[in-house]
Order: C-alpha cells, then structure tokens, then sequence
C-alpha cells in the first residue's frame, strides 16, 4: 500500500510543478472553468451509480458461487 501512494505521489509531483509554474496560460474566462466543473458533475453522477451496480453484481455472484459450492458439499 505504501508503494503505491509513493508512486501515485511520484506522478502528480511534477503535474503540480509545471501547474504551479504558469507553464501553460490560457487565459480561460469564468465561463469555461464553470462549465468543465459542471461536465465533472456529470462524471461523477454517472460513476456512482455504475460502482453501486459492479457491487451489487459482485455480491450476487459470490452469493451464487456460494450456494453452489455448499449444494455439492451436501450432495457428498
């Protein structure tokens, strides 16, 4: 786990450098910012649901593997 955090870490390092710098300015007004906000909200709107549903499938699929594995084991 401490790996990854460095590594994760080790990547967004040199992002903040060169954002911190100014290294790219382009002038976007209010608007812009405003709306890559509101496709974010989008994002995420559509993320949480289909994480809720992986979830869900997960745990019916483990539920079934289950109740197979104890159907044989009585069987025997």
């Amino acid at each position: 786990m401490r790996a990854l955090i460095t590594t994760i870490v080790g990547m967004l390092a040199p992002v903040t450098a060169f954002a911190a710098s100014g290294l790219s300015e382009d002038n976007s007004g209010i608007f812009v910012w405003v709306f890559l906000g509101f496709c974010a909200l989008i994002v995420v709107a559509q993320v949480i649901p289909a994480l809720l549903l992986m979830t869900g499938m997960v745990k019916g699929l483990v539920s079934v593997v289950k109740d197979e594995k104890v159907g044989v084991a009585s069987k025997s």
